[in-house]
């Protein structure tokens, strides 16, 4: 992976399951919210909403972008409230599913984020990534 842009970030993660199941957890609003918010609403379509409450008054929203069923995913992103310093939309995420070493190699990619909130959701995806490989592999095991 080349070095991010200024205003991006990236991360990577290996998870024990074929991307078909790992790219259901981006597009399903009960798997979302086993790994992140409280409530969901999803359209996995081009223009469809992406909105998650995250916590009292923590809301995410954005549309999808692009859907490459079981490859990429691509969502704008920012946050509700007048006085945001990333509104609704304002950024994207790219998330891209590779099948490697009996798993998938989950590429995610967060830009359009300026440096006043890149230092937050870096933190952000560093701690919702580890809970979606547990939570995927939670299911895997369960059968789910």
């Amino acid at each position: 992976m080349s070095a991010p842009a200024a205003d991006e970030i990236r991360r990577e993660i290996h998870i024990a399951a074929p991307p078909q199941a790992v790219y259901a957890y981006f597009t399903d609003p009960v798997k979302v919210l086993r790994w992140k918010g409280q409530d969901a609403t999803l359209e996995p379509r081009p223009g469809g909403v992406y909105r998650l409450i995250l916590g009292e008054g923590v809301i995410v929203r954005g549309e999808y972008v692009r859907l490459t069923p079981y490859s990429q995913i691509v969502f704008t992103w920012g946050w509700e409230g007048d006085d945001s310093p990333l509104p609704p939309g304002a950024s994207t995420v790219e998330v891209n599913f590779v099948a490697e070493q009996g798993g998938t190699l989950v590429s995610l990619r967060h830009y359009g984020l300026p440096s006043a909130v890149r230092q937050q959701h870096a933190e952000g995806w560093d701690y919702f990534l580890p809970r979606l490989e547990h939570v995927v592999a939670e299911d895997t095991a369960a059968g789910a």
